[in-house]
């Protein structure tokens, strides 16, 4: 994992995407019209947080934790010629262990 040229800031947090399944279990070779979205990456940058009420809440997630995250979460950023997402921390489902 490189590192990133993006900061994040606030509650937001920069993913990258787990690649997307070329073939079925059984071997089928899946075309590009038919992969499904990843909704599982790697964060590769975390925001400081976010201030609410005056109160600073820290962040849940730090880069390298393995997350879940809605299939239609986050805007899709090109960096260096790879794909990445950056999302509000809420849009993250879960971390992976």
């Amino acid at each position: 994992m490189a590192k990133s040229k993006i900061k994040p800031l606030s509650d937001r947090v920069l993913v990258q995407p787990k690649p997307a399944e070329e073939k079925t279990e059984s071997g089928i070779i899946i075309p590009d019209s038919a992969k499904e979205k990843p909704q599982e990456g790697t964060v590769v940058a975390a925001g400081p947080g976010k201030v609410e009420n005056g109160n600073k809440i820290d962040m849940s997630v730090a880069e390298g934790d393995k997350v879940l995250y809605g299939k239609y979460s986050g805007t899709e950023v090109t960096l260096d010629g790879e794909e990445y997402l950056i999302m509000r921390e809420s849009d993250i489902l879960g971390i992976v262990d």
